[in-house]
């Protein structure tokens, strides 16, 4: 449904070193429209990364899944090319377009050598204002997204997400798939994709970020060009999510010889004063791979697993810390034991100096491996922005991490970790146990 074209794949790697001492401009186009632009002209390649806010959550109630497969079906023909001239042109000039659809956020990325960078930008144009929804298009497409919503019901680990979403929001949109139910796809016309599209594709909820062979006037001219005739406005905002699961344990009946389990609570903010702290912690608890505390305790010590992790997921209208881990059916009592004993522990006693130095060096030390290519930073430019970032973050970002002291990382610890609202769901056949409230 969404293809990666990789023509440019060596360009991407040899774009830009892995560092973080980058040069971010803000531009803004003669239209209006703003992005943050980071220049690098020593090689003849633009990665472009734009992102819509609302996403699949924009969608209504009765039309779920509508955004997913209007962003599927953006590269199956635009303006004058079905599907096959479409990508015919994409080839041709040798430029990468990938489109995806989440539920704060439609991603579109785009790379383009410098000397096709106009074709390509009108090629993009008309994917994003002239989509087709041809109906052998949209049938081939709604085929593939049934198809994958029907091999998610097959998994235990989809089925554990989308059961313990459904338990944690309820009705909210974060509590459906955004990929919508096989019913609701089925039902799903092209008036319907058409109005996903201006819901979601327009000028105030875009956000764009631009690394590479351009300068910031002719990032502003494209943009103008590229962005101009989508609409100004879209319509609906997305409420704020409940957190309706309380402490306890789900156990859904699924066949399978290993039982996967997802486990969490409301979380913490990225905006929060103390989510750096709470970042170092949970490296501690489960981010850490073999270093946490607990593959140390599941994994190395009584072998339960193979993995376990845990992370901060913040939503833009909901957070949550969570983790995940899958085990065979006779060992996930045990597994359910140690973690919330381990959940417990680290809420009760917090980190000690060792393991908050430990992560600090860490994380602070891998930090620059991210910026390693032009499609990769331009992916972060955008991520500061729809998280609220100042501009300035990449150099400062690493001495926030520092200034934690173990005094805030142990009261952050006491206050996030709350073992009487961990709540774990399994989907599996575990020996032992089965749903009940926490005690």
């Amino acid at each position: 449904m969404i293809r990666v074209l990789t023509v440019l794949a060596a360009l991407v790697a040899l774009a830009l070193p892995a560092r973080a001492e980058v040069q971010i401009e803000e531009v803004v186009s003669p239209g209006g429209i703003r992005a943050w632009l980071v220049q690098e002209p020593s090689i003849p390649f633009v990665a472009l990364e734009l992102r819509f806010r609302g996403g699949t959550s924009l969608d209504p109630a009765d039309k779920r899944g509508a955004t997913y497969l209007m962003t599927g079906l953006l590269e199956e023909g635009a303006g004058a090319m079905d599907a096959q001239a479409f990508a015919q042109a994409r080839e041709g000039l040798a430029a990468s377009l990938e489109f995806d659809a989440f539920e704060d956020e439609v991603s579109v990325s785009a790379r383009f050598l410098t000397e096709n960078r106009d074709a390509g930008v009108d090629l993009l144009r008309a994917a994003l204002v002239e989509p087709r929804f041809d109906a052998d298009a949209v049938e081939r497409v709604r085929a593939q997204v049934i198809a994958g919503i029907r091999s998610d019901a097959q998994n235990p680990g989809r089925v554990a997400g989308a059961a313990f979403d459904a338990a944690m929001f309820g009705d909210h949109p974060y509590g459906a798939p955004r990929q919508g139910t096989e019913a609701s796809v089925a039902a799903l016309t092209r008036d319907d994709l058409l109005a996903a599209k201006d819901r979601v594709l327009v000028r105030d909820r875009v956000v764009v970020g631009a690394v590479g062979d351009i300068t910031p006037e002719a990032l502003g001219l494209m943009l103008d060009r590229l962005l101009g005739d989508l609409p100004q406005s879209g319509g609906g905002d997305v409420p704020p999510a409940p957190h309706l699961l309380t402490g306890g344990l789900t156990v859904v009946d699924f066949t399978t010889p290993q039982a996967v389990a997802i486990f969490g609570h409301r979380g913490i903010r990225q905006e929060d004063p103390d989510f750096f702290a709470a970042f170092l912690v949970d490296h501690i608890l489960g981010g850490a791979g073999f270093e946490s505390r607990l593959m140390q305790e599941v994994r190395e010590k009584r072998g339960l697993t193979y993995g376990i992790g845990t992370s901060l997921v913040s939503l833009d209208r909901g957070e949550l810390v969570m983790g995940q881990v899958a085990t065979a059916n006779g060992r996930m009592a045990e597994t359910v034991e140690v973690l919330r004993a381990e959940w417990a522990r680290i809420g009760e006693q917090g980190v000690t100096a060792e393991e908050l130095d430990r992560a600090k060096t860490f994380i602070t030390g891998a930090y620059p491996l991210r910026f390693d290519g032009n499609a990769r930073i331009a992916s972060i430019l955008v991520g500061m922005q729809l998280s609220g970032l100042p501009i300035d973050y990449i150099a400062t970002r690493n001495d926030r991490i520092n200034a934690v002291t173990l005094e805030e990382a142990n009261r952050v610890a006491r206050e996030l970790y709350r073992p009487e609202d961990l709540h774990i769901l399994i989907v599996g056949q575990p020996a032992g146990l089965e749903s009940a409230p926490a005690n």
